[in-house]
């Protein structure tokens, strides 16, 4: 269903342009996914469209097999000005999609062990985000772990959750293909529900306890879950001297961090399965 609009004050243009991530987040039920790759892959893992917004020429174009799989989703299209001045830059590969979120990706500590609401298999690797604010890093961090083969990956309620427009455009879809979980309680009740379901912690940070990434007993564990802290104070002391192991990247130059993106995919490539 093709709708053409002239109007920049559309009610159906709000979830696009007038409503922040919290207001689609806690008001909507929605997120924003860009491009159609990024919503096509969504689309294959079972995220329920409600509306398109795109280009004129895009409708016939790169759009058009999203518009074929979804015939009764409503498709909004303006001239390209009208949507550079709605969006305030041109539109980003010429589409975007207004999505349902589910809930069930966002249970924090609802009941049941880690690994039924997760998935996971006998013998796991399982990210541990803290404090990351960055939507930028989060979408990375996704991505490399859809890339290496990382299981699950568990945030706490400080970070920048994974729908985010930018995390999601930064992912390239890859939060769609990961479980996740945003975990609501401290991180000692994490370490808790990790511990009783087998699971080793190792925080990643620089003590004079800190083993180097490629340590042996690392790679032998059979369920490990790395824990990785904010961009700028890395990981809070509790959560350092609770974790099993503490973990540092092997560095050279006097070089003594990496941005946690990088430092995710180092990792995960390290201690894959």
């Amino acid at each position: 269903m093709i709708i053409h609009i002239d109007s920049l004050t559309d009610p159906a243009l709000a979830p696009y342009s007038r409503l922040t991530e919290a207001q689609l987040r806690s008001g909507q039920g929605l997120f924003i996914a860009e491009s159609p790759k990024v919503i096509g892959v969504a689309l294959q893992a079972g995220y329920k469209p409600v509306s398109l917004l795109t280009t004129p020429r895009h409708i016939a174009g790169d759009a058009a097999p999203l518009i074929r799989l979804c015939p009764d989703m409503p498709v909004y299209t303006a001239a390209d000005d009208v949507l550079e001045q709605l969006t305030g830059f041109r539109l980003t590969r010429g589409v975007l999609c207004a999505m349902e979120r589910p809930a069930d990706r966002l249970a924090g500590t609802a009941s049941g062990p880690l690994s039924a609401r997760l998935a996971l298999p006998e013998k796991s690797r399982i990210a541990v985000l803290n404090n990351v604010v960055d939507a930028t890093n989060i979408g990375a961090v996704f991505r490399s772990a859809a890339a290496l083969g990382i299981d699950a990956v568990v945030l706490t309620h400080t970070c920048c959750e994974p729908l985010n427009r930018r995390a999601v455009r930064v992912s390239m879809g890859s939060v769609f293909l990961v479980p996740w979980l945003m975990w609501t309680d401290d991180d000692a009740s994490l370490y808790a529900a990790l511990r009783a379901e087998g699971f080793r912690t190792a925080a990643m940070a620089l003590t004079d306890k800190s083993v180097p990434l490629d340590h042996p007993s690392l790679k032998a564990e059979p369920r490990l879950a790395l824990v990785m802290g904010a961009e700028g104070d890395g990981l809070p002391r509790e959560s350092i001297d609770g974790a099993d192991y503490v973990v540092r990247i092997p560095m050279a130059h006097g070089v003594d961090s990496l941005n946690v993106a990088a430092a995710s995919a180092v990792a995960f490539w390290e201690l894959r399965r």
